[in-house]
């Protein structure tokens, strides 16, 4: 597939050169990891056709079955505190819409903070991880994982998630190509990545507009704990402002937000 990227991808594309296709891999952010302590630039993108171990967030697993989806990674090298890149998880969401508009005619939407949604279905997730420097406490470097589901039908998910899970076929009834999505996303990440402080404000204004968490019934799990609000916007910064139903209002960083109805909260 790495040889169909190039054929899409523009002749001056400055990462058109960094692209490491993987048949089979454990991770793709595992393998982005280990590159980038070894001094990968900025601009490296690992991509497999099946991942055996994929990750997601809170340490989920994200099944990454062979040829049905686009499996990538990508690494920056931002230099900066992390503080200032609060918001990278939900660029990088508006970024995946972007390309899977692109490719498709569909805009998906966001759930807070990491998933691609379709309906009440997940389409795809995003994890990003950061390495911090211990002494200058600044990001040495910051890997992007997207997982999007291309040309599953419905069957072909887990029982357990059949009712929980789409892609774009589903979505679009065509069979769209893994490596046309593939060059969107690189091209969608590319142009994030040079807005990414100079345009924070747009990017999370088109964030807020994707995000289909707000206005929504929620409940948010920490540890044993589980609260009830309702979402009620998101900031500069991607954090979640929740109305808890005794009225206090309180910004939401970490946790997991499950919205009523969707992936099988009810």
């Amino acid at each position: 597939m790495k040889n169909q990227i190039l054929h899409i991808l523009p002749e001056d594309f400055p990462w058109r050169n960094q692209i490491q296709w993987y048949d089979v891999i454990d991770s793709t952010n595992t393998k982005a990891k280990v590159l980038a302590s070894q001094g990968a630039p900025e601009g490296t993108l690992i991509i497999a056709g099946c991942q055996t171990g994929g990750r997601g967030r809170l340490g989920r697993s994200f099944a990454s079955p062979k040829d049905s989806g686009v499996y990538m990674s990508l690494i920056l090298r931002p230099n900066c505190s992390p503080s200032k890149l609060m918001h990278l998880t939900c660029a990088a969401g508006v970024a995946a819409a972007d390309a899977v508009e692109t490719v498709s005619g569909i805009r998906p939407g966001i759930k807070w903070t990491n998933d691609l949604v379709y309906g009440r279905q997940k389409l795809g997730g995003i994890l990003t991880e950061l390495s911090v420097n211990p002494q200058t406490g600044i990001a040495d470097f910051a890997v992007i994982g997207i997982g999007i589901n291309c040309r599953q039908q419905p069957g072909d998910f887990p029982q357990e998630i059949q009712s929980l899970a789409c892609s774009l076929r589903m979505m679009t009834g065509k069979d769209i190509s893994c490596a046309a999505l593939a060059a969107a996303l690189m091209v969608s990440l590319y142009r994030m990545n040079c807005g990414l402080h100079s345009q924070k404000q747009e990017i999370m204004a088109r964030f807020s507009r994707d995000c289909v968490t707000v206005g929504q019934e929620i409940s948010l799990l920490r540890g044993d704990e589980v609260r009830h609000g309702k979402a009620v916007s998101v900031n500069t910064d991607g954090e979640l402002l929740v109305e808890f139903s005794d009225g206090h209002r309180e910004s939401v960083t970490s946790g997991e937000v499950s919205i009523r109805g969707m992936y099988g909260y009810l």
